[in-house]
């Protein structure tokens, strides 16, 4: 993706003194995260964490390893149920919800490792993704009523039509087990997808990818943004991806956030080189 082509995002302030990209700002921010925090055991593993994001946004969230980058995600996500805090998903409190829950009210992810059903057809993976939009009952499907074959028919056109983002539709047949490494991960993204999601997490996507797999990962993650209208917020160490597609990023450090701000912002402060690099060493 040609960077130079790309106008970087103005950033504006919200209410609540976070940013969100100016085209979004007449708009309810699909996620807020208010002062949210964890302890295990009494050890703080994030603390007063705060964040908006817009409704097409695509945001980075880095730091080293350590940072509580994945614990935001497992918060997020109800994993785990944050010690303290707030979490409002399209400005509902999701307080006491569960992951089920959660994923039905708008939030899909991926994960650093590969969670397929490798057995499965790559179609079949999708399906398991659209189970929000069934709509036939049980004994429709037990007895095989009319009802079932229409479902199952509208169910074949939405994963066909999920796989034609990763140009992956004539893989429908395939185990997804034997799909190379690449290919198996932008499953995961169309089974996370076919949730119909409002926000969609993705945990280090160009993990294992070469070059040429993760530049074709950054035009689709683009184009899943301006196809769909959702907001995306990434982990990724690769920071090439990150400065390429992000709009706003927050970094983290020991659990804290240490900086908020576009590419550029982010690029050039110091708290975040010297948390990657370490402090330079004076004489």
């Amino acid at each position: 993706m040609d960077k130079a082509k790309r106008p970087e995002t103005k950033m504006v302030p919200v209410p609540s003194t976070n940013l969100v990209p100016e085209r979004d700002v007449d708009k309810l921010p699909v996620l807020e995260a208010r002062n949210l925090g964890i302890e295990f055991g009494g050890l703080t593993a994030l603390a007063g964490f705060n964040m908006a994001i817009g409704r097409t946004e695509i945001a980075g969230l880095i730091g080293p390893n350590g940072a509580g980058k994945t614990t935001v995600f497992n918060l997020l996500t109800k994993v785990y149920q944050p010690t303290h805090g707030t979490i409002l998903l399209d400005g509902r409190d999701t307080n006491n919800m569960t992951t089920v829950q959660i994923n039905k009210a708008g939030i899909a992810r991926t994960f650093q490792n590969i969670r397929l059903f490798s057995n499965l057809s790559v179609e079949d993976n999708v399906k398991l993704g659209l189970h929000n939009n069934i709509n036939y009952g049980m004994w429709n499907g037990i007895l095989r009523l009319p009802a079932y074959w229409k479902g199952e028919r509208r169910a074949h056109e939405q994963a066909m039509e999920l796989l034609s983002i990763f140009d992956m539709q004539d893989l429908a047949g395939n185990r997804a087990g034997s799909l190379p490494y690449g290919a198996q991960r932008r499953l995961e993204i169309v089974r996370a997808l076919a949730t119909k999601p409002l926000l969609l997490l993705l945990d280090e996507p160009a993990a294992g990818m070469n070059p040429s797999e993760t530049a074709e990962l950054m035009e689709n993650i683009v184009k899943i943004r301006d196809t769909l209208q959702i907001a995306i917020i990434l982990i990724e160490h690769d920071m090439n991806l990150v400065m390429g597609i992000c709009e706003g990023i927050c970094v983290l450090n020991f659990g804290k956030i240490i900086a908020k701000g576009t590419p550029r912002e982010i690029r050039n402060n110091p708290q975040v080189i010297e948390a990657y690099l370490g402090k330079k060493k004076e004489g």
